[in-house]
């Protein structure tokens, strides 16, 4: 274990959180050059509610690793979260079966003009939008989709993510009204809750289903019987348990497969790369840029070039961490939700 140092905030204590003790105590710094930092990386605009991501960061002999299930999440479900950041920290990921993959640009809940400009930027081919933020939205949501259209041309891909918002006749009335507005909708993610839900959806529109929430929050997503209700799969490996897990509900499901980022910092989001880089079959674009939606990162960006990522063997270092460090009872929280979390049964 390397000696405890000097950080942004005065002398570091040292964390007993590591590779070596396997415990937790409460430092009184946000910053911990031993083995756990705590960050909040502030966003470019409101996403899934917050303006702030906040995570812990674990470090062990294979790398760092990053447990960062949402708030509102219990103890229960976060140990997958846990198990994913142990697994780049301490076990490191599969060999991958490529060199890159490509991914989509992600357009929040935002203005035409907005959404016309994130599109450009990105460089990418395919674009994921979100939809159904609010109540009574879908007349701005069909004007976003349409600016995103024209961003991309007649040749690009346009999705869209309405985060399980609707029911059943809306999502109907909803998706075809998208789809004529997108020029032809590549598919639709997780437009309802559940998969009896899903599958009512999927017989009456002529646009793919994707399942997200139905496949991640199961109880058991080896044994969700979703082929029925959907016609791809979303990944995404930080709350399925790593990237082997993650590898093994692929196959279960049977059906072509996206990986997403769970708005991971650079350290969680790169194992998501390693994820799609290693699925054996990957024909799709995956939801990976979301990198552009933090104005700081515990990394240099991992922004797509022509579109595409390349994959990493191993995690990046947190190298710009000092600038986005948790401070106070937010340090503690984490640091007892870590405790708590590890002490479950996997």
């Amino acid at each position: 274990m390397p000696p405890a140092t000097t950080g942004p905030s005065g002398p570091a204590t040292r964390s007993t959180t590591g590779a070596a003790s396997g415990r937790c105590t409460r430092p009184t710094t946000s910053w911990f050059p031993d083995g756990v930092f705590v960050y909040a990386l502030p966003m470019t605009t409101r996403f899934r509610g917050i303006t702030v991501r906040e995570g812990l960061l674990l470090e062990g002999p294979a790398g760092w690793g990053d447990f960062c299930p949402f708030p509102e999440y219990g103890d229960a479900e976060a140990r997958s979260w846990y198990d994913a950041a142990h697994e780049a920290a301490f076990d490191g990921w599969p060999e991958p079966v490529r060199a890159s993959v490509p991914v989509n640009a992600i357009v929040p809940a935002v203005a035409p003009a907005v959404a016309h400009a994130l599109v450009v930027a990105s460089g990418c081919g395919t674009a994921k939008v979100k939809v159904a933020d609010a109540p009574g939205s879908l007349a701005d949501d069909l004007a976003r989709v349409e600016a995103v259209r024209d961003a991309l041309g007649p040749g690009g891909h346009v999705r869209v993510d309405a985060n399980a918002r609707w029911a059943v006749d809306e999502a109907v009335t909803a998706i075809r009204a998208l789809d004529r507005a997108a020029g032809g909708l590549q598919y639709v993610e997780q437009p309802c809750v559940t998969l009896e839900e899903l599958a009512a959806v999927r017989r009456r529109v002529d646009v793919r289903i994707a399942a997200d929430e139905s496949i991640r929050r199961a109880e058991d997503p080896l044994r969700v019987a979703v082929a029925g209700a959907a016609d791809v799969a979303v990944l995404k490996c930080a709350p399925l348990g790593g990237v082997r897990r993650a590898l093994e509900v692929a196959q279960a499901c049977g059906l072509p497969c996206v990986v997403s980022s769970a708005l991971e910092s650079g350290v969680g989001l790169s194992a998501e790369i390693a994820l799609a880089g290693a699925l054996p079959d990957l024909d799709f674009a995956c939801g990976l840029g979301t990198g552009a939606l933090f104005t700081a990162d515990v990394t240099a960006p991992l922004a797509p070039v022509g579109g595409e990522l390349a994959v990493p063997r191993r995690p990046p270092e947190p190298e710009l961490r000092d600038g986005v460090a948790a401070a106070g009872e937010r340090v503690e929280w984490w640091e007892a939700r870590l405790a708590r979390v590890r002490g479950l049964q996997p």
